[in-house]
């Protein structure tokens, strides 16, 4: 039997329980504001505000890395177990710096074609020297502010 101080909590919305549920509930009828994109140079520059962080880039930076060498090396080396570890060295690096170092949620999730053509952007920009450049336009752009400044 539930106690009227569970049911009361339950009621009044203070309980775990009940938060969860409101979350989930929320979360599956939720109207989104955000915006949807609809093409790869309009996404970009938020997918840059979604990277702000220097060491979620450089994460993501290592992870691009690899998964070019293991392309190459599979290539090289006509070893297909070399293609397994694609996504394994792509996503793992990547998703360690949106989970514990930028605490945000991977664009991969809803636009995966579009975050995987701007991670070798990105990376270009990396590259070329042009990160810091691209990072705050792109903050402008969205209009939110840098605070990895």
């Amino acid at each position: 039997m539930i106690s009227r101080l569970r049911m009361a909590k339950f009621i009044t919305g203070s309980s775990p329980v009940f938060l969860t549920y409101r979350m989930y509930i929320c979360k599956k009828n939720h109207v989104s504001n955000e915006k949807t994109y609809t093409t790869f140079w309009d996404f970009y520059p938020y997918y840059l505000t979604e990277h702000a962080r220097p060491l979620n880039r450089a994460m993501h930076f290592v992870g691009t890395s690899l998964v070019i060498l293991c392309l190459i090396s599979g290539i090289i080396l006509a070893d297909w177990r070399l293609f397994l570890l694609l996504p394994v060295c792509g996503y793992g690096f990547a998703w360690f710096g949106h989970f514990m170092l930028e605490k945000n949620r991977p664009a991969t999730f809803k636009y995966p074609l579009y975050s995987l053509a701007s991670d070798f952007v990105m990376y270009f920009h990396i590259i070329s020297g042009q990160i810091s450049q691209e990072v705050d336009k792109a903050h402008k752009i969205i209009g939110v502010q840098n605070k990895w400044k």
